[in-house]
C-alpha cells in the first residue's frame, strides 16, 4: 500500500517522528515501506484503502511505550495501539484515522503466574497459545478461556470485552489490575497496583478510589502494558450436554428454559445456541451446495443439516466441577428439558486424565473455526454485528425473525448464534462474504447498516464495533443527547488534548475533529 500521510503531516516531518522513534526501539523495528503497510491493513474489509497505517514501530517494554508516547506529542503524530492486530470482523490492525502510526506491542510478551493464587500478569503480545502452552509446560492446574479463534491477543481480547465459552468466558470480568501509559507518558497501574509492589495487585480488583479498569476498554484514554487475569481452576470433570433443534421457531422455548438455569447459577459457562451453518461453513463451501442466486434455499439447507446431522439450531452446554456435582447437575438439566421438549440431549464425560476435547470448552486454543470466512469462495472475509439483549425467548425469536429476513432481503445466509449471559443474551452474527465480489461487499455494507438500524429501534446496542462503523455505533448510544459521548469526549480532551492516541476508536474524538486533524 502507498504511503498515506498523518493528518496534518507532510513526508519530511512523518520521517522526522520515525527517526525519532528508531532512536527508542532500533531501527529495525520501525516499519514504514509498502510491504509493511500492507501488513496493517484491515484484510477483511470492505475498502482496504479507507484505513491505511502510514507506518508501525514495535516496542517491546513499557519504557519504550512511554518514551514513544512523549515522541508523538512532540512531532504531534497519531497513534493506533494494537495488541497482536488479530481482530478480524472488527478492522484487524488497521487505524480509524488513515496515516496513524500503529503502535505494535506483539514483541511484548511477558508472563507472570502465581500459581498459588491462578492470578497471572500478561503482556499484550501473549497470545492464547503462548499462555496455554506456558500453563501445561509448566504443569499449572489451572485452564485458560480461550475464544473462537484463538490467535489473537489474552489482554487485547479482554480490553475489546470478547468472551470465551468456560465458566470465566466474561474476559473483561476477569480482568484485575492494568498498568497503563498515558497520553503524557505518565505510568500508572490501577487497583491495588497504585500501591507499589502491593502483593494483592492481581488478587483484589478496586483499591481504593475509582475503579478505571473499565475505562481503559474499549477506549483510547492510555496503553495498557499490563493486565491480570483470573484463570479458571482446572475441573475434575467436564460433562457435555448437546441438542439438536429441528425448527427455527425452538429457539424461543430454548432461551427460556436456558434463561432460569443461567441466571440461578446451576449453568455456571454461557451456553451458545448457533445455526446450521456456523458448523457447514467450517467444512463445506457454498458452491457445494448451491449457485444460484440470494440466499441458501430451504430445500439446500434440509440437505445440509442431513449430511451433517445438524438441527436449525445446536445447543451446546457444559458443567464443570468434580463428578458428583456435574453428574447431578446434569441430571437437573436433563430433567428440565424433558419437561420442554421431546429432543435427546447427547451427553458425554470428560474426566481428568482423559484427551481434552479440542475445543475452547476444555480451556483448549484453535484457530480452524475461521475457516467459515471461506464459505462464499475468493478472499473470504466477514463482519461481526452483535447487539444484547434481554434474556426473553419472545424477544430472542423476534430479533432472530427481524434479521433472518434480513439476510434473504440482501441475499446472504444466516450465520448467527445466541450466546446467554447470566443476565442478557449476545445474538452474534457472522457477515460472510468474498471480497472479490465487488456487488457482494456493497451489498454487505448496505446490510449491515440495515442490521443496526432495526436493532437501534428495539433498542439493542451493539457489544462491539468494526472500525468503519464505531462513530455510527456510538450514536446510537443517544441517551439525554448523546451524554455519555459527550462525557468520553471530555475525558480524552482532557487526557490527551493533542489527540494522540488512536483517534475516533469507540467513536471517541476528544479535541481531534472526525477523519483527523486539529479541531
Amino acid at each position: 500500500m502507498k504511503l498515506v500521510l498523518p493528518p496534518g503531516h507532510s513526508e519530511a516531518s512523518l520521517n522526522a517522528a520515525l527517526k525519532a522513534f528508531a532512536g527508542v526501539v532500533g531501527a529495525e523495528w520501525v516499519f514504514n515501506t509498502d510491504q509493511d503497510r500492507d501488513t496493517y491493513l484491515d484484510h477483511y474489509g470492505f475498502d482496504q484503502s479507507a484505513h491505511v497505517a502510514a507506518a508501525a514501530v514495535a516496542p517491546i517494554s513499557t519504557e519504550q511505550v512511554q518514551a514513544i508516547v512523549k515522541l508523538a506529542n512532540q512531532h504531534k503524530l497519531p497513534l493506533w495501539v494494537i495488541s497482536r492486530g488479530k481482530n478480524f470482523g472488527y478492522g484487524s490492525a488497521a487505524p480509524v484515522v488513515s496515516g496513524s502510526v500503529v503502535l505494535d506491542l506483539s514483541r511484548m510478551k511477558k508472563i507472570h503466574m502465581d500459581v498459588d493464587n491462578g492470578t497471572v500478569l500478561v503482556e499484550p503480545g501473549v497470545g492464547f497459545y503462548d499462555l496455554f502452552d506456558y500453563v501445561e509446560t509448566n504443569k499449572i492446574p489451572y485452564w485458560i478461556s480461550p475464544i473462537g479463534n484463538s490467535w489473537g491477543s489474552v489482554a487485547g481480547n479482554a480490553l475489546d470485552r470478547g468472551v470465551g465459552y468456560t465458566p470465566y468466558g466474561d474476559h473483561s470480568d476477569r480482568v484485575c489490575g492494568m498498568e497503563v501509559v498515558l497520553p503524557d507518558g505518565d505510568l500508572v497501574r490501577t487497583g491495588m497496583g497504585a500501591m507499589t509492589d502491593s502483593p494483592s495487585w492481581t488478587l483484589h480488583p478496586y483499591g481504593f478510589g475509582p475503579h478505571w479498569d473499565q475505562m481503559f476498554m474499549q477506549s483510547n484514554f492510555g496503553i495498557v502494558t499490563k493486565l491480570g487475569m483470573w484463570l479458571m481452576p482446572k475441573p475434575e470433570t467436564i460433562v457435555s450436554l448437546d441438542m439438536e433443534l429441528d425448527k427455527k421457531e425452538d429457539l424461543g422455548w430454548a432461551i427460556d428454559t436456558l434463561a432460569p438455569m443461567r441466571r440461578s447459577g446451576l449453568i455456571q459457562q454461557s451456553p451458545s445456541i448457533g445455526n446450521w451453518l456456523r458448523a457447514a461453513a467450517v467444512v463445506t463451501k457454498r458452491t457445494d451446495w448451491y449457485t444460484g442466486p440470494g440466499a441458501v434455499p430451504e430445500s439446500v439447507i434440509s440437505a445440509i443439516r442431513q449430511r451433517f446431522n445438524l438441527g436449525w439450531w445446536s445447543i451446546n452446554l457444559r458443567v464443570y466441577g468434580p463428578q458428583e456435582i456435574t453428574e447431578a447437575t446434569a441430571s437437573v438439566v436433563k430433567k428440565i428439558f424433558a419437561s420442554r421438549t421431546q429432543y435427546p440431549l447427547k451427553q458425554g464425560l470428560w474426566k481428568e486424565g482423559m484427551p481434552r476435547e479440542q475445543q475452547p470448552f476444555s480451556g483448549v486454543p484453535i484457530t480452524f473455526p475461521l475457516a467459515n470466512a471461506g464459505w462464499h469462495g475468493g478472499r473470504g472475509a466477514h463482519v461481526g454485528f452483535s447487539p444484547a439483549l434481554p434474556q426473553s425467548g419472545e424477544k430472542a425469536l423476534a430479533q432472530f425473525q427481524r434479521t433472518f429476513d434480513r439476510y434473504n432481503e440482501f441475499g446472504m445466509d444466516y450465520h448467527g448464534s445466541f450466546a446467554l449471559a447470566e443476565r442478557h443474551i449476545t445474538n452474534v452474527n457472522q457477515v460472510l462474504y468474498n471480497k472479490d465480489d465487488k456487488e457482494m461487499v456493497a451489498r454487505v455494507d448496505k446490510f449491515f447498516r440495515a442490521l443496526l438500524s432495526d436493532a437501534s429501534k428495539q433498542h439493542y446496542g451493539e457489544y462491539r464495533a468494526h472500525i468503519e462503523y464505531m462513530d455510527l455505533i456510538a450514536g446510537t448510544y443517544d441517551f439525554n443527547n448523546g451524554a455519555m459521548g459527550r462525557l468520553n469526549n471530555k475525558l480524552k480532551a482532557t487526557l490527551d488534548p493533542n489527540g494522540i492516541l488512536a483517534p475516533g476508536k469507540s467513536g471517541i474524538w476528544g479535541n481531534t475533529k472526525r477523519g483527523g486533524g486539529a479541531a
